[in-house]
């Protein structure tokens, strides 16, 4: 459904945004974010047939842009990597997403968490300084261009975390993009795969296939910022307080162990999280500089 309060759309009918949401229908922050930033497109939001406030959510924004996807069918077709029987994760939402698109004649979509509370720009003109994005129309269009260009699964925004230690430690040393993708997904039906993993889904995915060669992105000169993770009620909080991180870090070293390890994060709130050895992780091109001379002999002459 097309937002026809605001401005006329600078996108497609082929594209659209999904908001995944569970639990929260008076609480879907990322809508009302996104129409500050003057997005005006087709969204919908995604809520699985397991949520007890599906009712609400269409009440609250009407039964055409709410989405129920049946959560057990997607559970049984994907790998969950545990044996837990516990679906309160997004990643069967994630992965509900291609189908709905197809259905809905989308070829391009963006995936959205339900608690941003602004995007910014993080270039190195700014200087640190701090700019909020008014038009989230025309990056997604940059975005969707480098996707198509790029023949890539997937490419995100970044994530204010990214950025922790200033400019130096952000925009500089991240010129380009990252090969990982977290959060925020753009994706298309022309490129379908499937996210993996009950716990840290994005990590997981873009880990077991970019070891297979696989492109994904993180785009650093936007990024998301979004509430604290197990701070409200609703959504995967429940899942990560019953399963502690434990579970959480694990479950990326069990399907990627050649490239993962697990310890303890150093912060106020210490806890055990995953690290990626990256020289280990994806397929590396080999500067130019190191390529031997060819070697003319009888058989290739």
């Amino acid at each position: 459904m097309r937002n026809t309060t605001a401005m006329p759309s600078l996108l497609p009918d082929t594209f659209c945004v999904f908001i995944l949401t569970h639990g929260r229908p008076d609480d879907v922050v990322t809508l009302r974010t996104l129409g500050r930033c003057n997005y005006s497109g087709r969204i919908y939001l995604v809520v699985d047939d397991e949520d007890a406030t599906v009712d609400r959510y269409r009440q609250n924004f009407g039964a055409e842009r709410v989405i129920v996807f049946h959560k057990k069918a997607e559970a049984d077709d994907c790998d969950e990597g545990n044996n837990f029987d516990e679906r309160r994760t997004i990643t069967m939402a994630r992965n509900a997403c291609f189908s709905i698109a197809e259905r809905l004649g989308v070829t391009h979509f963006l995936e959205l968490d339900d608690d941003y509370t602004d995007f910014r720009f993080k270039t190195i003109e700014t200087n640190g300084k701090m700019f909020w994005v008014k038009n989230i129309e025309r990056i997604i269009i940059g975005l969707v261009r480098f996707y198509d260009e790029s023949n890539c699964l997937s490419v995100a925004i970044a994530q204010c975390g990214d950025f922790i230690g200033g400019i130096d430690n952000g925009v500089r040393t991240y010129r380009f993009s990252k090969r990982k993708c977290m959060n925020s997904f753009l994706c298309s039906t022309l490129r379908p795969f499937k996210f993996v993993g009950a716990m840290t889904e994005d990590v997981n995915t873009y880990m077991t296939l970019g070891g297979r060669g696989q492109l994904f992105f993180t785009i650093p000169f936007a990024a998301l910022n979004q509430k604290t993770t197990q701070s409200q009620s609703g959504g995967i909080t429940e899942m990560y307080q019953r399963f502690g991180t434990y579970c959480k870090a694990f479950t990326t070293l069990m399907m990627m162990p050649s490239a993962v390890s697990v310890g303890m994060m150093r912060s106020t709130n210490p806890r055990l999280h995953h690290s990626i050895n990256w020289g280990c992780a994806v397929p590396c091109i080999v500067p130019e500089r190191y390529r031997k001379p060819e070697v003319l002999t009888a058989e290739t002459v």
